[in-house]
């Protein structure tokens, strides 16, 4: 096949949330979509166990996919909205890689005193100057995706391990 499957799959995306593609695909939201994408990345962490403890990737390979769709699913509803697409969303995660290792690509960054800047969380925090703020944001997202992940259990049958327990049981 030729085609490029991410293009193939984005385009996939694009006509299921399309006015003649599937109703349910159409009505989706980021907020209406979060379960999911919380769902599948525990999935992927499911993969990894299984490729770790039985050499198998099958289901990795499987759950790394769901993942993707998600994003680009995001990102296509980002798209409708005029906010990016999924064009930016690589390019944005490319250029962050380059940034945060001038070790490999490039000359490192100047911090404020013009002094070379290579240590990863140094760099880490020079981007995000001016955005602090955004971390405020965390805590609660962290609690929000652990109140999915019970949620996603309970659906399929799962029961929680107490906080520092053992896996789902």
């Amino acid at each position: 096949m030729n085609q490029d499957e991410v293009i193939r799959l984005q385009s996939i995306v694009k006509k299921l949330q399309s006015e003649d593609g599937c109703p349910w695909d159409r009505v989706q939201t980021h907020e209406s979509i979060k379960a999911g994408c919380i769902e599948e990345a525990c999935e992927v962490l499911a993969g990894i166990n299984i490729l770790t403890e039985t050499g198998k990737a099958d289901n990795l390979k499987e759950e790394l996919g769901d993942l993707l769709l998600q994003v680009i699913f995001h990102a296509n509803l980002a798209e409708k909205e005029g906010l990016f697409d999924l064009q930016d969303v690589a390019r944005a995660a490319a250029d962050k890689m380059v940034r945060r290792h001038p070790h490999v690509f490039h000359d490192p960054m100047r911090g404020k005193d013009g002094q070379p800047v290579t240590d990863w969380v140094e760099i880490k925090q020079l981007e995000k100057e001016g955005r602090e703020w955004e971390e405020e944001y965390l805590p609660g997202a962290l609690e929000e995706g652990r109140e999915l992940i019970n949620k996603a259990a309970k659906r399929k049958g799962l029961s929680m391990p107490s906080e520092g327990g053992d896996r789902l049981r």
